[in-house]
């Protein structure tokens, strides 16, 4: 069973003007803005006095994939050409790249479906376990260029992808490019070194490249020469790489600090009001439009999708 879990808008009270620094990284704001939506919908259900005041009356089920809550496709306040659209999509450690395709076109589906708009102007990606370190500027050789593309352990304990897997995921994004829903591609993370890799093997080339920088904020000159030779424009971020564990995921689903979708752990009672099983976060996306000619932003919220690894899980919730 899949889980999609969503925030709805978190621009709440109101438009916030793009230049405001951001004062929390994503993984902190995802957490809170997902535990704020769902206590907002359970708090909804108390108050109209609904027979059934679990998870069940706030969330809908389509074939195999819960949304918790249910889809908000109020969509935006202005016509589609008064927007700049900007979704970064998260794929996760330990999720083979294997899945990337349809975890893609599942991701951007979603956000479209929430703004009732049929494209976006940029997608950036960020692969797992890939960090910008400003020192391999001007360190990395061919030495380490041959042990990334032969892959490489990360700090989670997975292993960072080859180049090739890397291109292969490009590849696929280059189809959503092609069709129209996707108006330009970004990527997260990538120093001089990686982005020459891999400009020699795509088709569609990256417009953006988003950088975190952690030293003063000063991105390193072999960079800045080598993205402005590309016409690759460099931006920073203040995003968490592994923004959704899985023991975070567990905490806000679980029936003691959560919201109660989950059963306790160890739960073999048919009759528990939660699903029971391992949840495993499939990917994050973020997604923010910008109202152009005021330079302030109407929408912006996420995503998240995990796996449910117990098939008994969906038989109970058909049986309530």
């Amino acid at each position: 069973m899949k889980l999609i879990l969503s925030t709805s808008n978190i621009m709440g009270s109101g438009p916030s003007v793009v230049r405001r620094p951001l004062v929390s990284k994503s993984n902190a704001e995802l957490t809170a803005a997902l535990r704020s939506n769902f206590d907002s919908h359970r708090e909804q259900a108390v108050a109209s006095s609904a027979p059934d005041s679990t998870f069940r009356s706030w969330s809908a089920q389509e074939g195999d994939k819960l949304y918790a809550p249910t889809l908000d496709t109020s969509g935006l306040a202005e016509e589609r050409s008064a927007y700049d659209i900007t979704v970064k999509l998260f794929y996760l450690p330990h999720v083979p790249p294997s899945k990337r395709c349809q975890h893609a076109k599942e991701a951007i589906d979603l956000v479209l479906r929430e703004l009732r708009v049929s494209s976006i102007d940029l997608l950036i990606v960020s692969f797992p376990g890939i960090a910008f370190d400003a020192e391999d500027e001007s360190e990395e050789d061919e030495h380490s260029d041959a042990a990334s593309l032969s892959g490489l352990s990360d700090p989670t304990g997975g292993v960072i992808e080859d180049t090739n897997s890397i291109v292969q995921t490009w590849n696929t994004l280059e189809t959503l490019h092609d069709a129209g829903t996707i108006a330009r591609l970004g990527l997260s993370e990538f120093g001089s070194h990686r982005l020459a890799r891999l400009l020699q093997s795509v088709r569609v080339r990256p417009s953006v490249d988003q950088i975190n920088v952690r030293d003063c904020c000063v991105v390193p000159k072999p960079l800045i020469i080598f993205a402005k030779q590309e016409g690759i424009e460099l931006l920073t971020h203040n995003d968490c790489t592994d923004i959704l564990p899985p023991g975070t995921l567990r905490e806000l689903l679980g029936p003691e600090k959560g919201i109660g979708i989950l059963a306790p752990s160890g739960c073999c009672n048919n009759s528990s009001d939660g699903l029971r099983g391992d949840v495993i976060p499939q990917w994050v996306v973020k997604y923010t439009a910008v109202v152009k000619d005021r330079g302030v932003v109407e929408n912006k919220g996420y995503f998240a999708a995990a796996e449910l690894q117990d098939p008994r899980a969906l038989v109970s919730l058909l049986s309530c």
